[in-house]
């Protein structure tokens, strides 16, 4: 979408339940009009919902969005961006129809909100936020219209496979370490293999987290790269303009 004169941004904390684990959303929003509009869920990386989620949020809520900024790992559960958080992601990582059961309880309290069009929600994500929209995505949810997986790790789950109806859009740094050129082809073979409509920008020289600034751990496979940063940014919300009823400018 292209941007509004002015918007009223809006954000606000929404409490969902997954189970018995309480999720804490990030809603952010135009308040200078009641209609129900598209809705774009942000899955975090690895350390958890945090400002860098709720400003994309609240830039796609400029945008005439509903930015939703998901909580995958329950309230008050945060990490800091610098930390090894691996005692925060392994365990999902480690129960994949957990985490796809978290990223759904997330799906149906955005598709439930009042300012929401329901059939036209799109969810995108960073490093473990890639994954997780990549696991939406397999699950088939109705009204998902596509997602885009940023830097993600690509790595299917081993559960039982759906025809994918989700568009998808892959934002990959050729050099990133977590997500080698194998699982890159396994990728693209599952997604042909499940119908989906899919595409593939792989950036070149860019490692993993190359959209993040403040990365900067090259002998990790860790480093900004403002080109594939840019090139991403405008790849995305180009995709994000088509696949939401072509409603942007």
């Amino acid at each position: 979408m292209s941007e509004r004169e002015a918007p009223q941004v809006r954000g606000d904390y929404l409490d969902h339940a997954d189970g018995e684990t309480v999720c804490e959303a990030y809603v952010a929003f135009d308040a200078a009009t009641s209609s129900r509009r598209p809705c774009v869920l942000v899955a975090h990386a690895w350390d958890g919902q945090n400002d860098v989620n709720r400003a994309e949020a609240d830039a796609f809520a400029r945008r005439g969005y509903v930015g939703f900024a998901l909580d995958l790992y329950g309230k008050g559960v945060r990490g800091g961006i610098m930390d090894d958080n691996s005692h925060l992601m392994n365990p999902l990582l480690a129960d994949r129809a957990v985490l796809r059961r978290r990223v759904l309880a997330g799906l149906e309290a955005a598709s439930t909100h009042p300012l929401v069009d329901p059939g036209r929600i799109a969810a995108v994500g960073y490093c473990f936020g890639g994954l997780c929209v990549l696991d939406l995505a397999r699950s088939a949810p109705s009204g998902l219209a596509g997602v885009v997986s940023i830097h993600g790790t690509l790595t299917p789950p081993e559960l039982p496979r759906n025809l994918i109806t989700a568009k998808v859009l892959l934002l990959h740094g050729w050099e990133d370490p977590v997500a080698p050129p194998a699982d890159v082809l396994a990728v693209a073979r599952e997604l042909t293999e499940a119908g989906a409509d899919w595409q593939l920008h792989a950036h070149g020289h860019a490692m993993h987290a190359f959209s993040y600034p403040g990365a900067n751990m090259p002998e990790r496979g860790l480093l900004y790269h403002e080109a594939a940063a840019r090139r991403s940014r405008a790849a995305m919300l180009g995709f994000l303009d088509e696949i939401l009823d072509g409603t942007g400018g």
